[in-house]
């Protein structure tokens, strides 16, 4: 058996399936420390369907902790930048787009060293070693506790982020360093900023991983725990505690992966309508599709593994309002405080859901709360949720063709049973809880993203071996050797730069390699 958690903005939602099978499934209000959400939830597991914790081999799950402290700039560590590619980069230094207040938040402090590669490998400059050692001394006096490691063009080689690393770790035992090669992709500037942002993180997750360990403990469940990825794969917690940057997304991705097992549509849109938004996004054979380009988190660039998806302000608790005969609908909503202020539970709040209830679209709560609803405000609200919904649609098409609409979420009772250029929505058993089985069904993932000289002749024997790496990756991350498949290839020659050079990306993905007497 396995158990599925997803935290969401407003709701805790968890699943224990068996198999293919769900067995159970509860939707619990979020807490304002989150953990102690989990707890309640797997004790609302336990009662719904009774059984042995020992019988669990695994628990997943999907949380909103880093992104939230990142937004909120709140537990972030004292963090310092160190870049690697003097003489180069040096017009614009680290954390140079960031907003004031995150930079303040992380003591944001930056270093310029020599070091750094050109796109083929050859160094920009040598790495000074005395530079590394007098950072570690002003690291050590201004009280820094995480650092992150950048260096030009370091997915091709990250031998000077690596050799700069054992020198701070040397001077400075207990320091948490992060390296760039390791979490970002090509570009050196977005790259760099995820790392930063994963380096003031650090120490939050080792506290929150371990507040998670306890809960299951505490549930008397000791499997091993995974946390879902922003790709729709999962990390082990020595992994999440070296990478929380890889979590940001992982709900949204959650509900799509599950919306793709719940339905059985694997390339379709996903309409995920939770308590505060409503997340759009495509699904690409099981797997939701890539932002290609960079993602803003928290108002700073980064180009980390992100879902291509978009959001709305849409969502169960958006606050409804006519003004001079215009109804509107969010984005500000009431959130966890749903079952407190809406209208069908006894509040003052005209929200989303109360007119869903009014429509007989939902029975929550007590639907004489809003009978004496204007049946007009009603039919314009819901016209514009649909109206907006659809536009997103059409947004995230790639192609002219029909694309089937998978709806997923609590909320999704809010939606029309039909969009005009989709047709039918898809509304699947256990779609309120699409999220949580989707982190409950997650798969290990192996992915490789850098530039290769491409000789004539040589393209297929090139991409064999990058799809060999990606797999070997999946495998050691903790696949089943047999079970894991190339799922996207994708190769982009670079005019610009000389040798037929290829960015090329690989991604595969297995199942779960569990001990050896679980599962």
């Amino acid at each position: 058996m396995r158990i599925g958690i997803d935290v969401g903005g407003t709701n805790t939602d968890a699943v224990l399936m068996d198999g293919q099978s769900v067995l159970a499934a509860v939707k619990t209000a979020t807490t304002r420390d989150v953990t102690s959400g989990i707890t309640t939830a797997l004790a609302e597991l336990q009662r719904q369907r009774a059984f042995d914790p020992v019988l669990v081999d695994a628990v997943m799950i999907g949380t909103t902790h880093f992104i939230n402290a990142l937004i909120e700039a709140d537990r972030l560590a004292p963090t310092a930048a160190v870049r690697l590619g003097l003489p180069a980069t040096a017009s614009l230094p680290p954390m140079v787009d960031w907003p004031e207040r995150l930079v303040t938040a992380i003591s944001g402090r930056a270093y310029l060293c020599h070091g750094g590669h050109e796109f083929d490998g050859r160094h920009i400059s040598e790495l000074r070693e005395d530079e590394i050692r007098q950072v570690a001394e002003d690291l050590h006096r201004h009280g820094i506790r995480s650092v992150a490691i950048s260096s030009v063009f370091s997915p091709v080689n990250a031998e000077f982020e690596q050799r700069a690393a054992d020198i701070l770790s040397e001077q400075l035992p207990g320091l948490a360093v992060s390296l760039s090669a390791e979490v970002g992709r090509m570009g050196l500037l977005e790259r760099e900023n995820a790392t930063i942002i994963n380096a003031s993180l650090r120490e939050l997750a080792t506290q929150i991983v371990d507040g998670l360990a306890a809960s299951l403990e505490g549930a008397g469940i000791h499997a091993p725990l995974y946390l879902s990825q922003n790709d729709g794969t999962l990390m082990d917690v020595d992994f999440a505690r070296r990478y929380p940057v890889a979590t940001f997304a992982s709900g949204p991705t959650n509900s799509m992966r599950g919306a793709a097992f719940l339905s059985g549509v694997e390339t379709c849109a996903v309409v995920d309508v939770g308590g505060t938004t409503s997340d759009i996004g495509l699904l690409r054979h099981g797997f939701p599709r890539e932002a290609t380009t960079e993602v803003s988190v928290a108002g700073i660039r980064t180009n980390f593994r992100m879902p291509d998806v978009l959001s709305l302000g849409i969502g169960g608790g958006s606050r409804v309002r006519e003004e001079d005969g215009t109804v509107t609908v969010g984005p500000d909503s009431v959130g966890y405080r749903l079952a407190e202020e809406g209208l069908v539970f006894g509040g003052s709040t005209l929200t989303a859901t109360d007119v869903a209830v009014a429509a007989g679209r939902a029975a929550i709560g007590d639907p004489g709360a809003v009978r004496k609803l204007d049946p007009s405000l009603v039919r314009a609200a819901l016209e514009r949720i649909a109206r907006d919904i659809a536009d997103t649609i059409e947004r995230i098409r790639t192609s002219p063709d029909p694309l089937p609409v998978v709806a997923v979420g609590g909320g999704s009772i809010l939606l029309p049973d039909e969009f005009g250029g989709s047709g039918p929505v898809h509304r699947p058993e256990h779609f309120a809880v699409a999220n949580a089985i989707g982190a409950a069904i997650a798969q290990i993932g192996g992915e490789v993203d850098r530039i290769f000289p491409v000789e004539p002749g040589q393209r297929q024997a090139v991409l064999d071996d990058a799809k060999q790496e990606a797999v070997d990756r999946a495998i050691a991350s903790g696949a089943k050797p047999g079970s894991v498949r190339v799922v996207e290839v994708d190769e982009v020659p670079l005019a610009y730069l000389p040798g037929n050079a290829t960015r090329i990306r690989v991604k595969a993905v297995g199942d779960l390699r569990l001990e050896a007497g679980r599962g």
